[in-house]
């Protein structure tokens, strides 16, 4: 920390992560249908899931700068900023184990599936592009998932054999090597969200990530909370820990509710009846004060992004309550220390006085 605080920095916000609410009908079915949406919700900012083609063509946005200046001007016009791009899906395609083949293909354009070799080369030229796209956009961070090689064995039953998780992190570091490469030479920060079902889904696999990589300066954290109470993680202890990597935020609640039934494997069940669930903000068991208290003290210079999921509330209502809720967990960092009033220059004499020397 800084003296009188001069570290901390005020989170940015609110905004919202656009994924969970595109939609076939209007307002939810075109780039300016959402901003206007967004807007008139109080959001002053959108995380663009870049899959969702009528929102963006990450493609032309790697080529043209018109194309990004115009997609930007249209963002800007509503009153909203574009937070980041997002890649959660095509990330997810640069590390795929055989196991979930089949219905991880669902995130691969047709002419990819039914051919891992083929959908991984085409997720990696994507990332790449999102790295062009985010700089042409004036962005120096990036939502993405890191995919998982290992995450069949996360349990280890049957038995792992010695040197397999150590040749699952080299291998995913060798795949997104190029990314991140491409990543810094744009000035743009990866920022994976640690998540179960990705190799990168606590503070262990996270460092274990980033020491296979050489330390490479773009691999960052997006923090949310609610994957952390679903693992029985200490998620404020974990800000501690990783601050200075967080780079992006997504706000979201969650709750954990074991009994005599079932606990964190949840039994297969649905997410209502599952004994970790993800919920709607303020509904669920997060400390968002702790939370936003501690990334201002760090000086996290975060957007701090609503992404809703919810098995009870409707997104409609997610929404509307998620701009106020953030909005009221927005701490102004103070640049003064309450005391200041009683300050004075340092003056040896009178502080041996003081002490009585």
């Amino acid at each position: 920390m800084g003296q009188h605080g001069k570290s901390m920095k005020t989170i940015k916000g609110p905004a919202v992560f656009l994924a969970q609410f595109v939609d076939k009908e209007a307002p939810f079915n075109t780039l300016d249908g959402m901003c206007k949406w967004a807007a008139g919700l109080g959001y002053k900012g959108i995380q663009i899931p870049t899959w969702e083609t009528f929102l963006i063509d990450l493609d032309k946005a790697a080529e043209s700068q018109t194309y990004c200046d115009e997609l930007k001007g249209k963002v800007n016009s509503y009153g909203l900023e574009i937070t980041e791009l997002s890649t959660h899906l095509q990330g997810q395609l640069v590390a795929v184990h055989p196991a979930y083949d089949l219905m991880f293909d669902n995130f691969a354009p047709d002419a990819y599936k039914n051919n891992p070799k083929a959908r991984t080369e085409w997720a990696i030229k994507t990332l790449k592009n999102a790295a062009i796209a985010s700089r042409r956009l004036g962005l120096n961070a990036h939502a993405t998932f890191s995919g998982a090689l290992l995450w069949h064995t996360w349990h280890p039953w049957p038995q792992r054999p010695e040197g397999l998780v150590e040749m699952g992190f080299k291998e995913l570091a060798k795949r997104w090597l190029p990314i991140l490469n491409t990543f810094d030479e744009n000035g743009v920060d990866v920022c994976y969200e640690i998540h179960p079902g990705e190799d990168l889904h606590d503070g262990v696999t996270f460092e274990r990530f980033l020491k296979e990589t050489g330390n490479h300066k773009r691999v960052n954290i997006l923090y949310d909370p609610s994957h952390f109470v679903l693992q029985q993680l200490d998620y404020l202890e974990y800000i501690d820990h990783y601050h200075s990597f967080i780079k992006s935020f997504h706000v979201k609640d969650s709750e954990f509710r074991p009994n005599g039934k079932k606990g964190a494997f949840g039994g297969y069940g649905d997410w209502i009846d599952r004994a970790g669930r993800y919920r709607s903000l303020g509904d669920g068991q997060i400390d968002f004060k702790s939370i936003f208290t501690k990334l201002t003290e760090y000086g996290c210079d975060v957007w701090a992004v609503m992404e809703w999921e919810c098995c009870i509330k409707s997104p409609e209502q997610g929404a509307r309550e998620g701009a106020s809720f953030i909005q009221s967990h927005i701490i102004e960092a103070t640049q003064k220390t309450f005391d200041d009033f009683a300050g004075s220059e340092i003056d040896e004499k009178h502080l041996k006085k003081i002490l009585n020397l």
